[in-house]
């Protein structure tokens, strides 16, 4: 009776569209969403939008092949280009800790910053650090001024700066 010509099920037998592939991708879409909320690492959720995809596919009755392919692409798509993007605006209020809190802050160069004989040190926040110039060739005389431009392992990496501290 329930595959009778006008039925809803008649309709989707017919139309050749495979229920269960679309249950299975509405399913992996609300799984995702669950870990997502639980995470809040803003990586599920682009996988997520490739199962939602997939799911509309999969109601369109299209193969099960384009539909995974379809998920991937999203997904990935998803994931490299707009994920940047959202963390800048999500985590834009997060206090940066230990070295990353270093970096753009000024120093004072102690001992010459020289690369090619590996010296240098610089005090920064009242306490010294080994310090190599950004460009290798630049050397940095005692009483200079420079700018962290990155920590590597426990040496700052330094260039000059036109500020005062």
């Amino acid at each position: 009776m329930k595959d009778m010509p006008g039925s809803f099920a008649y309709y989707w037998l017919r139309k050749g569209i495979d229920k269960m592939a679309a249950i299975y991708w509405l399913i992996a879409f609300v799984v995702l969403l669950g870990i997502e909320a639980a995470t809040m690492a803003l990586t599920t959720i682009w996988f997520a939008g490739g199962a939602l995809v997939a799911f509309v596919l999969a109601l369109l009755g299209v193969s099960v092949q384009v539909q995974l392919a379809a998920f991937v692409i999203v997904s990935f798509i998803l994931l490299f280009f707009t994920r940047p993007f959202a963390l800048k605006y999500v985590n834009h209020n997060t206090v940066k800790t230990n070295s990353e809190s270093l970096i753009g802050k000024h120093a004072k160069v102690t001992s010459e910053v020289n690369n090619t004989e590996g010296t240098g040190a610089a005090v920064l926040n009242g306490q010294e650090w080994t310090a190599r110039a950004e460009d290798d060739g630049n050397i940095y005389p005692v009483g200079t001024l420079v700018e962290v431009k990155d920590i590597r392992g426990v040496k700052l990496i330094v260039s000059e700066t036109q500020e005062e501290a």
